[in-house]
């Protein structure tokens, strides 16, 4: 819910002395109905030298009238009324001030004049509050009061707390005049009785802020300045001048349910100040009178100052004020203290050097803390600062007349030192002595493959035993000149005698073509022999062919387990080791060992949100081949760290493998007859398909029966 206060006070009111107005005092106060507008006559011992300030609140509706130096002589506080608008009327009295408020039914607006001892608020009509807010009319930030035209000295826009926009412009003075009105979603501002230089009337695109404000253009239109500031989504705006520089805050709008006041950083009720050389002094007991707190003030804090602010929460209101003036502020349950910087920082500086001068002298004791799942030497060694890793540099935790002990047998700490440190370190200790979460981590590695293989192959030839039986061989060329068909040369020698023949190698010798099939994974192919023959058995034409085909699948699966605490290495390995031999130094041989294993090395760590990062280290060797050094060590390896919400399965790693390959052998231009091209060359297709999958699951162990 956000509120709305309107403070428009005069310096001369608070420049007044209590004294001169010390003797006035209210009499009575009536309410009437005149011309559509409530009236209410405050009938005073004495007339008022000026108009009283006061504010209007939206939410509850009230009228807050301040009256310095006035008392209250009705005998009553509470007058009710329920009369048009107003409910009620209560009179509140602190020291020589007093404060009416009137309680409204509807929000409005009220004028007030003088006539004599009688102070006169009209309020005005519920339908000139309901058509207010429908009003185009400007808002009059300031009036002006220079009477020649400035020039303005520079524009500028800077990115706040919470992505807010600000528009900064140095004005010339404090007199001019500043109207703000919004026309459809842009802000325009207008100086007026100004003048912009040259370099000053441009757009600043301020898109790459990451603010609302999307552009600012300047411009002279008559005898004024027009600035057009493009806000873009949800936004509010407030502005405020502190003495010659005036600023345009447009921040964005977080709706949330649960604050009572809306908007980022300031959560205060709203209100508009305008203060011309006021004290400082004075302007912070403003401030103090619409808050619940209470306002100490330094005896150094002086001066004046010019301020405008027009619906600013007010503790935006004091931030501003503080840093016009160098001042800084320290809270104390409902209490602000505000002084100088240098100050504050002074009397911070002797606090502390009170504090270690009371540890000096404090009386020491001695406690035993009981460690249930932490190292006694571990915790004694951070209170003296000598941790390891990164709490190596840390400074101790025990005063310097503080002293640590510890029992490993027991586990104890024994700390002596003065009792705030006693009490922080068993704070601490309650923090670390902690049992540790417990992290089971399941990974499944599968290996998987699809192998297929075809061979088909022809061995072709011919033999003639005419003249190894005492016969003629071959076939007449012409005269007595004959041919010998046959394998190879030693075939040809043999069928005509001109070569021994050898029961071992005459058939081979016979052969035109011999393209087996290959084996394939160690399995050999089927053969199919075919010869034709003379009838006298002397004349042979031989065939063979071979062919082999082989489908394979197969599927390994490891599923190594680990459990572990967490931020705690685990390592779980399985395997076999290799010997082989090496030199040593003095060239002896020596028999070592290498290892071909299943491992899993991970290091949980267990976020906040609850989730689990893995260090994640896996290998999968296996034996390979035999080479004349040893065996060779097939490996597969997968090192990684990885991000899984506890009791889900991620796959870390994948290594697919895929090779085909087709080959033909043949005898040139025979080969490629069709059909008869298969009896002079072999051909075989190889497809070999293989995959590697890791999963990891890992799952936060709770519960001791999800260990078992």
């Amino acid at each position: 819910m956000n509120f709305l206060r309107a403070v428009t006070l005069g310096v001369s009111l608070l420049a007044m002395p209590m004294w001169a107005q010390a003797q006035n005092a209210i009499q009575s106060i009536n309410s009437a109905q005149q011309s559509g507008a409530q009236v209410v006559r405050i009938e005073l011992a004495q007339p008022l030298a000026e108009v009283p300030s006061g504010f209007t609140i939206q939410a509850p509706p009230r009228i807050a009238i301040d009256l310095p130096g006035v008392g209250n002589a009705m005998g009553r506080s509470a007058i009710e009324l329920n009369q048009g608008n107003l409910r009620s009327i209560n009179v509140a009295q602190a020291g020589e001030r007093t404060r009416l408020v009137l309680n409204l039914k509807q929000a409005a607006n009220y004028t007030a004049q003088l006539q004599g001892k009688t102070l006169l608020l009209v309020i005005e009509s519920q339908g000139q509050v309901a058509a207010a807010p429908q009003s185009s009319e400007p808002v009059h930030f300031a009036e002006s009061g220079n009477q020649t035209q400035q020039a303005l000295k520079d524009i500028d826009f800077r990115r706040g707390q919470d992505s807010a926009g600000r528009v900064v412009v140095e004005l010339p003075s404090n007199q001019v005049g500043v109207d703000i009105r919004q026309q459809g979603q842009s802000l325009v501002v207008e100086f007026l009785r100004s003048t912009l230089p040259e370099n000053l009337r441009r757009r600043l695109d301020v898109t790459d802020f990451g603010t609302p404000v999307q552009s600012v253009s300047t411009s002279q239109v008559g005898d004024r300045v027009r600035m057009v500031v493009e806000p873009r989504g949800n936004w509010e705006h407030s502005a405020y001048q502190s003495d010659t520089q005036f600023v345009l805050e447009v921040r964005p709008v977080k709706e949330d349910p649960n604050k009572l006041v809306q908007g980022p950083g300031y959560q205060g009720e709203k209100l508009s100040l305008n203060f011309q050389n006021i004290e400082v002094r004075a302007l912070l007991q403003v401030i103090a009178d619409f808050t619940n707190f209470n306002v100490v003030t330094s005896d150094t804090v002086t001066g004046n100052v010019t301020l405008r602010l027009k619906d600013v929460p007010w503790d935006q209101a004091l931030d501003v004020i503080l840093q016009a003036k160098g001042l800084g502020m320290r809270k104390s349950g409902n209490v602000l203290w505000i002084a100088p910087k240098d100050e504050i920082t002074a009397k911070e500086k002797l606090d502390l050097e009170a504090k270690a001068q009371v540890a000096q002298l404090e009386p020491v004791r001695t406690q035993s803390f009981q460690l249930n799942y932490t190292k006694a030497e571990e915790v004694a060694k951070g209170l003296l600062g000598e941790g390891t890793g990164s709490s190596s540099k840390a400074k101790p935790i025990l005063t310097p007349r503080g002293s640590v002990i510890f029992e490993t047998r027991t586990n104890q700490v024994f700390v002596t030192d003065i009792p705030s440190k006693l009490e922080e370190i068993q704070q601490l200790i309650a923090k670390i002595d902690i049992p540790v979460r417990q992290v089971m981590i399941e990974a499944r590695i599968v290996e998987a493959d699809d192998k297929f293989g075809r061979q088909l192959g022809v061995k072709l030839g011919a033999a003639d035993l005419r003249g190894i039986r005492g016969g003629t061989p071959g076939w007449g060329v012409g005269g007595n000149n004959r041919v010998s068909v046959t394998g190879n040369y030693l075939g040809v020698g043999e069928q005509t005698g001109q070569a021994e023949i050898t029961e071992e190698s005459y058939i081979p010798n016979t052969q035109f073509i011999n393209l087996p099939a290959g084996e394939i994974n160690g399995q050999n192919p089927a053969t199919f022999a075919l010869s034709l023959f003379s009838a006298t058995a002397n004349r042979f034409l031989n065939l063979e062919l071979s062919a082999l085909e082989a489908d394979g699948r197969g599927k390994i699966v490891s599923s190594p387990r680990v459990i572990t605490a967490d931020q705690v290495k685990a390592l779980i390995e399985q395997g076999t080791e290799l010997p082989y031999q090496s030199a040593t130094s003095s060239g002896a041989t020596a028999i070592q060992f290498r290892k071909a294993n299943l491992k899993l090395e991970v290091t949980p760590q267990i976020t906040p949100e609850g989730n689990i990062i893995l260090d994640v280290d896996v290998n999968k060797d296996s034996v390979g081949i035999s080479t004349p050094a040893g065996l060779a060590i097939d490996t597969k390896h997968v090192k990684t760290q990885v991000l899984i919400e506890n009791g889900g399965t991620v796959v870390i790693g994948g290594i697919f493998t895929q090779v085909e390959r087709d080959e033909t052998s043949k005898v040139p231009f025979l080969g490629d007859v069709p059909v008869l091209g298969y009896l002079f060359k072999t051909k075989g297709r190889t497809a070999d398909k293989s995959e590697l999958l890791i999963f990891l699951t890992p799952r936060v162990i709770s519960d001791r029966s999800a260990v078992r």
